[in-house]
């Protein structure tokens, strides 16, 4: 299966965690479904065109990420004004990840995704992009630095080391050789036509900082570029 590596940094990220409306949280990284709009911004399709698209990627592609410094977020505070009402205001904090800076492999699994998949692509290999790319907002502008193609494997069972995240079927092996931060989060794996993320299609994960390698066992994905071998857990 077709794979794309690439690499996602800026000063500041927030993927809202969808509970948490009144004073939003974040996510503690990029999620699938904020990677797929990133992807709808690059290749220039509009929010009307992404809308039916959504399900379509959230079903056609594979992603992993592994986070390359540490999770660090900060409290801001902005004065939100309702549209219908302009006048009416009212303040809001919102929580960002300051400095998210991840390594991002997406694969290729249905063919009606292939036309996005291969712009994509194409289009961060020449640094191309036809909106802003963003990590959820508009004021969080995206570095995207393409670094590799490669294939994947047929998902495969057993012990293996990861840059990326893995989830809660996990079993973490030589737990006393961790000396590096181990973080836990749900994610939300697939958005429908009504840009909702469905409940029952949330994943669990943990994941190392500062590209530390996870010693686990479990399903996993093999990625080959040519020159290397590693291995992922992708959903």
């Amino acid at each position: 299966m077709d794979t794309i590596i690439f690499n996602a940094s800026g000063n500041w990220g927030h993927f809202r965690k969808v509970d948490t409306n009144n004073n939003p949280l974040t996510h503690d990284l990029i999620t699938k479904t904020a990677l797929i709009g990133l992807i709808g911004a690059v290749v220039g399709i509009d929010r009307l065109q992404m809308r039916k698209l959504f399900p379509v990627l959230s079903e056609g592609l594979l992603y992993s990420v592994a986070v390359n410094g540490r999770v660090v977020k900060e409290n801001w505070g902005f004065t939100a004004r309702n549209i219908n009402d302009p006048l009416s205001k009212a303040p809001k904090q919102f929580e960002f990840l300051k400095a998210p800076d991840y390594t991002i492999v997406v694969a290729l699994i249905k063919d009606d995704c292939k036309e996005v998949f291969s712009k994509f692509g194409d289009y961060i290999a020449t640094g191309k992009a036809v909106y802003t790319p963003v990590f959820g907002l508009h004021n969080c502008p995206v570095n995207i630095s393409f670094q590799n193609t490669g294939q994947i494997s047929e998902m495969k069972n057993g012990d293996f080391q990861t840059k990326g995240f893995v989830s809660n079927n996990h079993k973490l092996l030589s737990l006393e050789k961790i000396n590096f931060r181990i973080g836990f989060d749900k994610i939300p794996t697939f958005q429908n036509d009504d840009f909702w993320n469905l409940p029952d299609r949330y994943q669990s994960i943990a994941y190392s900082s500062e590209g530390s390698l996870l010693d686990v066992s479990g399903d996993y994905y093999e990625l080959n570029t040519g020159d290397a071998k590693t291995q992922w857990f992708m959903v």
